[in-house]
């Protein structure tokens, strides 16, 4: 059985379907690309998934060493390219809740997304900018 299901509704739209959960996600084409800007494109999912990952790999170590990273807040940027028109760009900034965190738990916060999926997925042309802004 398929992960993902998804059907084209018409006028650039399509409807995503996670099979399991039944959740569902429209995309559209971004508005320089033809969309309405009224949903995630599918290069802002992929953006977002990059997001997505790298915190919740942060949320493993965490709960894995009583760590309390909940909260954290994430901006995501990307950044297209053209010829060919691809994601050229994604940044992040990791807006990290104000709490004691020691040195060496931040050194390790801001390591251990380097085995994120995503990140390893993505080719290695996608330029990766990771910021942590800690609020002690």
């Amino acid at each position: 059985m398929s992960t993902i299901s998804a059907r084209y509704l018409g006028d650039l739209r399509v409807e995503c379907v996670h099979n399991q959960s039944g959740t569902k996600i429209i995309t559209e084409p971004p508005v320089d690309n033809g969309g309405k800007g009224e949903s995630f494109s599918p290069t802002d999912l992929c953006a977002t998934a990059l997001g997505a990952c790298a915190i919740s790999v942060i949320g493993v170590y965490g709960k894995a060493h009583g760590v309390d990273v909940t909260g954290t807040e994430l901006e995501i940027t990307k950044t297209m390219s053209a010829n060919p028109r691809r994601i050229g760009k994604i940044e992040i900034i990791f807006k990290m809740p104000p709490r004691a965190y020691s040195a060496k738990e931040k050194t390790i916060i801001e390591r251990c997304t380097a085995p994120c999926a995503m990140r390893l997925t993505l080719h290695p042309d996608v330029e990766q900018v990771f910021t942590f802004i800690w609020q002690d």
